[in-house]
């Protein structure tokens, strides 16, 4: 009778261990983000102090913005880490995402070829040299993949008066941050990426393709993060989100955040959650 009481009792002792690893094994969310945050090794980055913290862990679907967005909308995510601040709000506005905050931010670039056939390095206004890639028929790599930087680059071109829609001189590639950069190595061409993600280039990358023009604040590059409105998909893991957004924001997010710098020692992105 001892015995199988015993035994009563470690059979049940392991089904409330199962149950346990079970549950600890659940804690898990899906982050849609960006490229360049991929890219730049920012997750790789920021996970392991977070999931070490919580217990939580983040799958990251690393996409454009725009098809991030689109993963949060149709609730295939948990939360969104992503950078066209216009695009986040009014999705917000539109119910599809709550609890948005500003996250860290860095700044666009214009890179290009060291030989810069359109004589640009040094300019400080990016809708001229825009101006002057069109004319000079410079050929120009475009992400064409709906992205931040892609719309960033759009409206760069919008501003400058220019479609380059359909020009022998400018090429989508659909692709993301680091082959498009790769891609305008091999062609020698011009781009327009963000900072973390060229920095966080092989130095045989950024020895030929230079950053030729910086500095104007139009290049302003902000991030966001935002969860997943749980009334428009009940299935998502919205109190997990939170607390994964919530240390994002927190002083000990924001410092891991600013912690991460390429071998120059060189910061990529800055902190500025409020």
């Amino acid at each position: 009778m001892i015995k199988l009481i015993i035994r009563l009792q470690i059979v049940t002792l392991l089904f409330c261990l199962a149950a346990a690893f079970s549950a600890f094994a659940e804690e898990v969310i899906v982050c849609a983000s960006t490229t360049s945050t991929q890219n730049s090794g920012l997750f790789e980055h920021i996970l392991p102090v977070f999931e070490k913290k919580t217990g939580i862990k983040v799958k990251v679907i690393a996409v454009g913005t725009g098809a991030a967005l689109e993963i949060g909308k149709r609730g295939d995510a948990d939360v969104a880490l992503v950078h066209a601040k216009d695009d986040e709000l009014k999705m917000v506005q539109e119910g599809w995402f709550v609890d948005r905050h500003d996250l860290m931010y860095n700044d666009f670039i214009i890179a290009g070829h060291h030989s810069d056939s359109a004589g640009i390095k040094g300019m400080t206004d990016a809708q001229k040299t825009f101006v002057k890639i069109a004319e000079a028929k410079a050929l120009f790599i475009s992400r064409g993949d709906q992205s931040g930087t892609h719309k960033k680059e759009l409206s760069l071109w919008k501003a400058s008066g220019i479609n380059p829609a359909e020009k022998e001189w400018y090429l989508e590639v659909g692709q993301g941050m680091s082959k498009t950069l790769r891609i305008a190595l091999e062609k020698q061409a011009y781009t327009l990426t963000d900072r973390g993600t060229y920095l966080s280039m092989e130095d045989n990358v950024r020895n030929d393709l230079k950053i030729l023009v910086e500095g104007d604040p139009t290049l302003f590059n902000q991030y966001g993060v935002m969860a997943i409105n749980p009334q428009k998909h009940p299935s998502v893991k919205y109190k997990e989100a939170m607390i994964f957004i919530n240390w994002l924001i927190s002083e000990e997010g924001q410092k891991t955040i600013a912690s991460l710098k390429d071998a120059k020692g060189n910061q990529l992105f800055y902190p500025n959650a409020r």
